[in-house]
C-alpha cells in the first residue's frame, strides 16, 4: 500500500510492504491529472472550455465533434463509459475476461479509439461518467500540444509537481521492475492497465512519494492547471464537478477529491483546501479506499 498525507505545512509518504520505489495503478484519479493538463493548456491559451472535440481532434464528422473539452471533462458531454464495439471487443466480454482471466480491457490505439468512437450515440446534457471522454480529451490536448498524452503530461504536469518517478506505460515493456502487481478482491493477479488510448482516463503510475509531490501541489495550489479543481458543474450525490476533480460537503467541510479502481488496484486523493490538508491512498488489491481517505483526512484536522 501507498500512502501521502500533508498536515501542518508539511507532507509524509510511505510505501508500506513494498520498496519505495514501487509504483502503482492510479486508475482514475489520472482522470484528475488530466483534468490539470487541461487547465494547464487553458491557460496558455492553447484550448479553451469551449473547444469542441472535433476541432481538437481533426474529426469534424464524428458524432462527438460538437461536443467541448469543459462539457467531457465535467462528465456532462452525453458520450457513454466506452465506445461501442461488437463481438469480443465489446466491453461486456473485455470486462468478463478481466474477472475470470485478470486480462488488461484496454490496450487500443488512439486511432481505434477515434474510430471506435466515431458512432457513438450522444445522450442528453446530464452527469454521466465517462472512460470514454477523458480518453477523448487526453488525446485533444496531447494533439493540441504536439505530442503524445505521455510526454505532454510529464512535460506540463508530472515534472512541474516533482512526480518523478510517475510515468504512463503504452506497453507492458514500460513497466518497471519496480511496478507492482495488482490482485482481484480474491487475490488474483491481475495483468497492468497499459494501452496508448487509456493513459488519460486510467493509465498513470505513481510511487508513494510521487502522491505526496500531488498533494503540495495541490494544497499549495502551485500544481500546473490548478483551475480543475474549481467545481463548475452539477454531478452527481449533491457533489460538484470541475475538470474531473468532484467536491463534495462532508460533516461542513469542502472535500476536493477522486478515486480509482482498476483491476487490481484501488485509489483516492483528497483535499480539504480550508485546512491545507490532503491524503493520497493507492493498495494493490481492488478493494475500495474511499472511506479510509475521507476518515484519514478528517482525522488530520478534526
Amino acid at each position: 500500500m501507498l500512502v501521502a498525507a500533508r498536515a501542518g505545512g508539511s507532507t509524509s509518504w510511505a510505501a508500506y510492504g513494498v520498496p519505495d520505489t514501487a509504483d502503482a495503478e492510479i486508475g482514475s484519479v489520472s482522470k484528475g491529472l488530466t483534468g490539470l493538463l487541461l487547465h494547464e493548456a487553458i491557460d496558455r491559451a492553447e484550448v479553451s472550455l469551449g473547444t469542441t472535440l472535433g476541432g481538437a481532434l481533426g474529426r469534424p464528422e464524428a458524432s462527438y465533434a460538437p461536443l467541448t473539452l469543459g462539457a467531457v471533462a465535467s462528465h456532462r458531454s452525453g458520450l457513454p463509459s466506452q465506445p461501442p464495439m461488437p463481438g469480443e471487443r465489446s466491453l461486456a466480454r473485455r470486462t468478463w475476461r478481466m474477472w475470470r482471466h485478470g486480462e488488461n480491457p484496454y490496450g487500443d490505439s488512439v486511432a481505434d479509439l477515434l474510430d471506435q468512437a466515431a458512432d457513438a450515440r450522444i445522450g442528453r446534457d446530464r452527469f454521466v461518467y465517462s472512460n470514454l471522454g477523458f480518453e477523448l480529451l487526453g488525446a485533444a490536448l496531447a494533439r493540441a500540444a504536439g505530442d503524445c498524452f505521455p510526454g505532454v503530461l510529464r512535460e506540463r504536469v508530472l515534472e512541474p509537481l516533482g512526480m518523478t518517478r510517475a510515468h504512463v506505460p503504452v506497453r507492458e515493456a514500460d513497466l518497471r521492475p519496480e511496478s507492482l502487481t495488482g490482485r482481484s478482491r480474491g487475490g488474483r493477479p491481475h495483468a497492468a492497465w497499459v494501452g496508448d488510448a487509456i493513459g488519460p482516463a486510467g493509465g498513470v503510475r505513481c510511487t508513494a512519494a510521487d502522491l505526496a509531490a500531488l498533494l503540495d501541489g495541490l494544497v499549495e495550489r502551485s500544481a500546473p492547471g490548478i483551475g480543475a479543481l474549481e467545481a463548475r458543474a452539477d454531478a452527481t450525490g449533491g457533489s460538484r464537478i470541475g475538470a474531473a476533480w468532484l467536491t463534495t460537503s462532508v460533516r461542513g467541510r469542502e472535500v476536493v477529491w477522486h478515486n480509482g479502481r482498476t483491476g487490481g488496484f484501488a485509489s483516492w486523493v483528497g483535499v480539504d483546501r480550508a485546512r491545507e490538508t490532503a491524503v493520497a491512498i493507492v493498495s494493490a488489491t481492488a478493494m475500495s479506499v474511499d472511506d479510509a481517505g475521507f476518515r484519514s483526512l478528517e482525522a488530520l484536522s478534526p
